[in-house]
């Protein structure tokens, strides 16, 4: 189970609407609370496919510095929003509600906010025709400073969603010690000594994500695989991400109280092999790299570090950040910014385990934790990183994650 650095194995003004393709915009001009209101409001389609969308929407403020916002839009055509991220997005009907979240909520003049989603559509999928923040409608530009003659709109009963406040960096006191030696331990052996210049880590990707993670499905094996399987090796996978992402929740300025995990594209040799005929992936047939399928090279964060996808048939909504890489036969696993590899069968057999400790092993590995086989820090005896030692995340584990954190935030701006 290798360590990941050392053994890489190699996401607008004028009421306008576009619809070209799978994409479509309108980006309007919206009121705002405040005395002088004023918002601009950015709604992109990114991907469109059969029966489904994902959609990115820009909140800009151009009044008055707001504490917090809560966009509104109608459907037309019966669209019905999924998951969303950096958001609380609420439906009712066709009414659609997106509250802020705790680390987005504030806008200074000019300052702006993002979210996304996914949702579903039959028949047809127009844009809103227009949408309206802290309960004013759009009005094409900045009002005037008086005063309004009627009670501001009242906030909403139910408080947006936001991680608990913790402490910033509280460790036990019984692994300040060994906490310490192994960052330093980290900091004189990743990346020939250079761990801040490496720009790859999980974090990183979720970063520049705003929040999520895409996936490909490596399928390195000769069995078939039916859409009951698919969506179960999907579902494990974002369980047992879960668990490293919870232990960020509300810890020292963590954005997000979620990490979305959505499988994006399946590479195999042999299409048959896929018993589904949805297209709900991507799909990569015979492109074998590593002697192994592999999803579009220009479609992979791995092969475009600067997170820009030019020539990704899907753009960047459907670019793939780590792959889930299943090899009949292998022993082990291994990790990296590149994703996670593992044996197919090992993974199959384990598809519905509470911990599948090969791949949250691996996982820590793609966000910078590394291997214990040579040695031990003091006073701590298993735990998940040390292969072998523990089944689950223990608190030593979680703790090591969260060292990442504190001395890769700062390149975030948090």
């Amino acid at each position: 189970m290798g360590s990941p650095y050392r053994r890489r194995a190699r996401l607008l003004v004028a009421v306008t609407a576009v619809v070209t393709g799978a994409a479509a915009a309108v980006l309007v001009a919206a009121g705002a609370q405040a005395a002088a209101p004023g918002c601009r409001v950015d709604y992109r389609v990114t991907n469109q496919w059969q029966g489904g969308f994902g959609a990115d929407v820009t909140v800009t403020n151009l009044g008055d510095p707001l504490t917090g916002w809560r966009l509104t839009w109608s459907y037309a055509a019966g669209q019905q929003v999924g998951q969303a991220w950096n958001a609380t997005v609420t439906q009712s009907g066709s009414q659609v509600t997106a509250v802020n979240v705790g680390h987005n909520g504030a806008l200074a003049t000019g300052g702006s906010a993002s979210f996304g989603f996914t949702a579903s559509w039959a028949g047809s999928n127009p844009v809103p025709a227009s949408f309206a923040v802290n309960g004013t409608t759009c009005t094409g530009g900045v009002a005037p400073t008086t005063p309004p003659t009627t009670p501001p709109t009242t906030p909403p009963t139910t408080p947006p969603t936001t991680p608990p406040t913790t402490s910033a960096w509280n460790p036990p006191a019984n692994l300040v010690t060994p906490l310490n030696q192994v960052w330093q331990h980290q900091e004189q052996t990743y990346n020939n000594g250079n761990l801040y210049g490496f720009r790859n880590y999980g974090w990183d990707q979720v970063m520049a994500n705003r929040g999520y993670l895409n996936f490909c499905v490596r399928w390195d094996s000769s069995a078939s695989v039916t859409a009951a399987q698919r969506d179960q090796i999907h579902a494990a996978l974002a369980r047992q991400y879960k668990k490293w992402m919870d232990v960020m929740v509300g810890h020292n300025a963590w954005p997000y109280s979620e990490v979305p995990i959505r499988v994006v594209g399946w590479a195999v040799r042999d299409r048959a092999q896929l018993q589904w005929s949805d297209t709900s992936v991507d799909i990569y047939v015979n492109n074998i790299r590593e002697n192994a399928p592999q999803c579009s090279e220009p479609c992979g964060r791995f092969f475009n570090q600067n997170g820009q996808y030019p020539n990704c048939p899907g753009g960047v909504a459907r670019h793939y950040d780590q792959s889930l890489w299943l090899t009949d036969g292998f022993g082990g696993g291994a990790g990296g910014d590149w994703g996670q590899r593992m044996g197919r069968e090992y993974f199959m057999n384990n598809i519905n385990a509470a911990n599948m400790t090969i791949l949250l092993h691996e996982i820590g590995h793609t966000f910078g934790l590394d291997d214990f086989y040579d040695w031990t820090p003091s006073g701590v005896g298993g735990f998940i990183m040390k292969a072998g030692s523990a089944s689950a995340i223990t608190e030593f584990d979680t703790w090591m994650f969260r060292d990442w954190w504190r001395h890769l935030k700062s390149r975030y701006g948090y």
